[in-house]
């Protein structure tokens, strides 16, 4: 079935990458086929999360696991988690935190927006969040300073290329100092799937991260860690997290994923992206006021990306009127723009087809004024 004749929408030729805007991932038919069964049954719901968690436990090295739905409702019930405990009378209170823990430490230069505010979403559970440092630089005085604090329920930190990336303190560092004093930590690792297992073994006490990105499931959000936490996340479905709860189809998604993962050669898969970044140079080669590169994942995440450096004078346009241009018509070409303003640009090869990859770099050649 064409969606996009049916309902009239635009096609969308995804050089971007993994993105919560452009619908999240392309669900993989091992993780579609399980989901779309679970539609057409019925489950015992404590059955579905009993499996989740051991599935994450075993996929990740985790004590346990649940499935939210998403990484930003993870990242709510997480802080509530370290708020309420396993207390059913703290959860229903909840968002009101009287007598109750309630700072969020958080570095400043991790005050990033995702779709909404990573600060919005501690609060959505009540708590407050407490900025530590200034936006590019977190001094250990700065940090200890502000765990101090005897109202301190939890610590976020976020695992991303979103963050600022100078004068920040890095995860290990943070969780010795937060375990030191008794607090638990929280990590944002919402595109980190392909790290969760090294986040996990750095000691961070719920790792969050998203079904719908590398895992390539239906949304939902996977958190990992301490047994205790995670059922303590699972407890807010009776609290806050009600409008947050996952479904069957998100739950066994995720757990497909996961087996999914833990069969997948990464070797092979990381050597495909590979291929297909040289397709997009090979293609994009001698165009006047191009540059080409290739750049490694800045998360650590076993794959590249091209660089497509613009310089105006001889293109005629910035990269921001380029990527304006290549999103025009149907369809549309969405390019991993978040350096346009510096000159330059990504093309994320993951979510393309070989066939889409010669129609986006023929629209490159195109606007750029090239022969397609």
């Amino acid at each position: 079935m064409n969606l996009h004749e049916k309902y009239g929408l635009r096609r969308v030729i995804n050089a971007c990458g993994k993105m919560t805007h452009l619908a999240g991932a392309i669900v993989l038919p091992e993780i579609a086929e399980v989901a779309s069964e679970s539609l057409r049954q019925f489950f015992v719901l404590e059955e579905l999360h009993a499996l989740a968690g051991k599935t994450i436990a075993r996929a990740t090295g985790a004590e346990s696991g649940c499935v939210t739905a998403c990484t930003s409702a993870g990242i709510t019930l997480g802080v509530a988690a370290c708020m309420t405990g396993e207390d059913l009378g703290r959860v229903f209170q909840l968002p009101d935190p009287t007598g109750m823990k309630r700072m969020v430490v958080i570095q400043k230069g991790h005050c990033v927006n995702y779709g909404q505010p990573i600060t919005q979403a501690i609060r959505l559970a009540g708590a407050v969040p407490m900025e530590a440092g200034t936006i590019n630089s977190c001094s250990v005085a700065e940090l200890r300073h502000a765990l101090r604090g005897d109202d301190v329920a939890a610590v976020v930190c976020v695992e991303s290329h979103h963050t600022v990336r100078h004068g920040w303190r890095p995860l290990p560092e943070v969780i010795a100092m937060a375990h030191a004093m008794g607090i638990p930590v929280i990590v944002d690792g919402a595109a980190q799937d392909l790290r969760l297992r090294e986040l996990v073994a750095a000691g961070a006490d719920l790792v969050i991260s998203s079904a719908h990105k590398y895992l390539c499931s239906t949304t939902g959000g996977i958190v990992a860690g301490r047994a205790d936490l995670v059922r303590a996340v699972l407890l807010q479905n009776r609290g806050i997290g009600r409008g947050m709860k996952a479904g069957k189809e998100a739950i066994l998604g995720a757990v497909a994923a996961l087996e999914f993962r833990e069969s997948q050669d990464i070797p092979a898969w990381t050597a495909e992206q590979d291929r297909k970044v040289r397709l997009v140079l090979s293609l994009l080669e001698g165009i006047p006021g191009l540059t080409l590169g290739v750049d490694l994942d800045p998360n650590g995440c076993p794959f590249s990306r091209a660089r497509l450096n613009i310089n105006a004078a001889v293109a005629g346009m910035s990269a921001g009127d380029l990527t304006r241009r290549l999103a025009e018509g149907d369809p549309t070409v969405v390019m991993r723009a978040h350096h346009s303003e510096e000159g330059y640009m990504h093309l994320d090869a993951i979510e393309l087809t070989d066939d889409e990859i010669l129609l986006a770099c023929e629209r490159i050649r195109r606007v750029l004024g090239e022969p397609a």
